[in-house]
This record gives C-alpha cells, sequence and structure tokens, in this order.
C-alpha cells in the first residue's frame, strides 16, 4: 500500500528511492491493486456475510467450481399421526390453486396386500401401476395361467416368486399370510367360482364389475362371503372419483331444484370375435353388463333411489360375427319413485362416446367424457335473469382404482362395511334382468319397490 501512496503522491520511485522502468512499474501496482481487493474483499465478507448467498465455493475433483450454499429446511408441522399429512409452510398467493395434503402413505409391511387374478388388460394397463398411488394397499401376489407372463410382471413389480399361483394352486392362497385381499380380474362368468373359492380360503374379496353373470350367481357369492366372515366389495370406481361425487352433490343438494331428467351413454366400438368379451358363457352379455352397466350403475348412485320400472330395446346387426352369442345394442329407460326418468344406451358397434347429464328445474350437470379412466370433465349450465352460465368445475383427478382399493383396505383395517358390497351389485344384475326381460317382451317390466335412499351402499366414505 506504501508503493500506492508513493504514486498518489507523484513518485515514481520504489520504497528504497530507486527510479522505476514504466513495465516494473505496472507489474507491481497491478499485484498491489489486486490484492488490495481481495483483502476489501474478506474484510466485507467478516462484516456483512449473508448466509443464504455467501457460503462459499464447492470445487470438484475435476477442478470446476460452484457455489457452496448451505442447507435449509423450510418451516414444517409434523404432526404424531401417521395418518396426518406434514404441514409445509404457505407460498402461493389466496386467489391461486391450492395445493392438495403431503401425502401420507402407511408403511409398506402396515399395508394391506392383495393378490390379483388375472394378468389381462386391466390389470397390466391400470391396476399394477394404481398401487404406486396408494396409501394403504400393496400387490403382494400374482395368479395367472400364463407363468412366463407371471414371472416377468413379479420381477417388475418386486413380487416374490413363491406368491406366484396358478389356476390349479389357487387356493393355497390360504397358506400366504401377506395377502389379505384377492381382487378377481378374471371374464364375468368366473367370477363366482374365483369369490366363493377365495372367501373359502379366508381372504376378502374385492370384485370386478360386472359382479358376475346371473343375481343367482351373484347371491351365491354374498352368502360365500357371509359364510365365511369375510368382506365383499363391487369395483365401482365411478363411487369412488371425486368429479361424480360433486356432481352427486349438487343434484342431492338441490341446487337447481328438482331432477326431473337423466340421460347416460357409454358406446365404443369392438373388435375381435375371439374375444371373451363376445362369448356368452364368459361375459353373460354385450355391451350391456360391460359398458352399459356403468350408465345403470351411475344414475342409481347419483340420484340415491332405485327404479321402479324399466323398458328396453335391444338389436345386433345381422351377419356380424361379433355379436353370434351377445347383444350388440341396448337402449333402455328407468323410471324412479320420484318422478325422475333416465334415459340410457350403450352401443359395442359405434365410435366411442362417454357422457351423461342430469336435467333440473334451473340447470343441468354432468360430465363429458364421463366413465374413463381419466380425463373427466364435468359440465354446469344455469340461468340468471337474463345470463346463462356455462361453468366446467373439476376436482383434482385422482387414480380412480387406487381410490376403490384404498377403500377396500381401509374398510379391512377398520372393520367397517365397503360402499359397494356385493348387494350393491346384486342389484345391478337385478335390474339388468329386468332389461332384457323388457326387451324380449317389448313391454316394461316392474321391479320391486325400494324407498330406502342408498339402500345397497354402505356408509359414504371420505374424500381423500
Amino acid at each position: 500500500m506504501k508503493l500506492l501512496e508513493h504514486l498518489a503522491n507523484g513518485s515514481a520511485t520504489d520504497t528504497t528511492g530507486t527510479a522505476l522502468s514504466r513495465q516494473h512499474f505496472l507489474r507491481l501496482a497491478g499485484r498491489s491493486v489486486a490484492a488490495g481487493f481481495a483483502g476489501s474483499l474478506a474484510a466485507s465478507c467478516r462484516t456483512n456475510r449473508n448466509p443464504a448467498t455467501a457460503s462459499g465455493v464447492y470445487s470438484t475433483a475435476g477442478g470446476a467450481s460452484v457455489p457452496k450454499l448451505p442447507a435449509t429446511s423450510p418451516p414444517a408441522n409434523v404432526p404424531d399421526k401417521p395418518e396426518d399429512p406434514v404441514k409445509l409452510e404457505a407460498w402461493k398467493a389466496k386467489t391461486e390453486r391450492e395445493s392438495g395434503p403431503t401425502p401420507t402413505p402407511m408403511a409398506p409391511d402396515q399395508r394391506v396386500g392383495y393378490a390379483l387374478v388375472g394378468l389381462g388388460h386391466l390389470t397390466l394397463e391400470e391396476l399394477l401401476p394404481a398401487f404406486g398411488e396408494c396409501k394403504k394397499s400393496r400387490v403382494v401376489a400374482l395368479v395367472s395361467g400364463n407363468p412366463d407372463k407371471m414371472r416377468k410382471v413379479a420381477r417388475q413389480y418386486g413380487i416374490k416368486e413363491t406368491s406366484l399361483y396358478s389356476y390349479d394352486t389357487y387356493d393355497q392362497l390360504k397358506n400366504n399370510p401377506e395377502v389379505q385381499v384377492i381382487y378377481i380380474i378374471l371374464p364375468n362368468g368366473m367370477h363366482a367360482e374365483y369369490t366363493i373359492r377365495g372367501a373359502q380360503a379366508g381372504k376378502h374379496i374385492l370384485c370386478e364389475k360386472p359382479m358376475a353373470n346371473t343375481p343367482q350367481e351373484c347371491q351365491a357369492m354374498i352368502d360365500a362371503c357371509q359364510k365365511a366372515n369375510r368382506k365383499l366389495m363391487v369395483a365401482y370406481r365411478i363411487q369412488y372419483e371425486p368429479n361424480n361425487r360433486m356432481i352427486r352433490e349438487i343434484i342431492q343438494s338441490k341446487r337447481f331444484g328438482q331432477t326431473k331428467f337423466v340421460e347416460a351413454f357409454n358406446v365404443q366400438n369392438s373388435a375381435n370375435p375371439d374375444h371373451w368379451r363376445h362369448k356368452k358363457a364368459l361375459a353373460g352379455g354385450g355391451a350391456l353388463p360391460d359398458i352399459g352397466l356403468y350408465c345403470l350403475n351411475t344414475v342409481r348412485y347419483l340420484l340415491g333411489e332405485e327404479p321402479t320400472e324399466v323398458f328396453a330395446y335391444q338389436h345386433s346387426t345381422p351377419g356380424d360375427a361379433r355379436f353370434r352369442e351377445v347383444e350388440e345394442m341396448v337402449s333402455w329407460q328407468m323410471r324412479f319413485p320420484s318422478g325422475i326418468v333416465a334415459n340410457c344406451g350403450t352401443h359395442y358397434g359405434v365410435h366411442e362416446t362417454r357422457r351423461y347429464r342430469v336435467m333440473a328445474e334451473r340447470g343441468w350437470m354432468g360430465l363429458d367424457p364421463a366413465f374413463a379412466y381419466n380425463g373427466l370433465q364435468p359440465e354446469v349450465s344455469y340461468a340468471e335473469g337474463k345470463i346463462e352460465h356455462k361453468e366446467q368445475p373439476k376436482q383434482a383427478e385422482k387414480n380412480q382404482f387406487a381410490a376403490e382399493m384404498d377403500h377396500f383396505s381401509d374398510c379391512i383395517l377398520n372393520d367397517k362395511q365397503p360402499f359397494t358390497p356385493g348387494e350393491e351389485g346384486l342389484q345391478d344384475h337385478k335390474i339388468m334382468a329386468a332389461i332384457y326381460q323388457s326387451a324380449r317382451d317389448g313391454r316394461p317390466v316392474k321391479l320391486t319397490a325400494v324407498t330406502k335412499k342408498d339402500a345397497f351402499r354402505g356408509p359414504l366414505p371420505e374424500m381423500q
């Protein structure tokens, strides 16, 4: 610094009085300025350090340098109960869409263990991935008639070799303590046998819709589970989906007055005449029990009522190999005790359309698309004076299969009745039998009057 003082005074000599060359002077001056800057920076850091930004440099093995910032943990409220979510600090404005609560999955060894019976499209494409979004359920065993496919899937999902079963060794599930639930995902005509055998093996049963082929088979399934003191639930995923729940609440709160009329359609174009869905013994019927059932069951769920009369038409294109054994199309109406009429249709030979609309005195509400695994879109329309409102309110989408499985797991963990027990599936089959009879006879068919609201369902589950 003395050198700089001399320079500031106009001196061109060093501190000993010796004259400096221009080159020597610049070299000394540069080192002095750099040293002075570094010292000033160090002093500044000592006196004005910002702990959030200035904590040094991290050097990599390759010689690169990156900022080294202090590790911080934002404020959090950590509850004692494992089922209560961790609450993090707020950061969004109140005008913005709220984030959901943090996930609260149970520890894997505390979740309910499922054995999946059947490795077809639904299992591979939807159910197995859905376990990744479950909080209370895990897959621990598989049952299949294709050992190569089963072993590959087991490796993909970490299922033990000792927990793989064929249809011949199915009954040995009783010896697997990890399995608490058997999920039946077989062709409809096989549901009754494997439900009954599963209950006899001491396991709770979750059965895909339709529950079976006939009301008699449904009753046998219910009786077997009751005898074994095991729970039985039908996998009506729509009844666990939040957007359908929202529409149900709008209807039953009479936000737009009394409901008067409902229309519901679920249609698609099928192929492959040799697929089990086109075989009477395996499917029980065609479009009606497969996709038309969504219209039937969802309307019953939305209204909370049971129909007292049905009137139906049925048709299949002559010569179409797909419909030698099962129907192509069914169109039907249902009359309810409150005076509501529902107009429903299902088809196996037209381009995919899935929607429903519920019409009330001062507005209408529904979903389009509806019944799909994802992408559901609610719609609401109503008038205020001369202003017509059309809205698309939407709940955050959730995996429907994870929701239904976790509901059943919760029922097992807490000994509760499922929301969609076997009796709910039996009622649908009684109504479908009347629809087929009406289509054959060409006249309306009366149904046993049921006055109780949600007569065949368990307690309404809390939305997670």
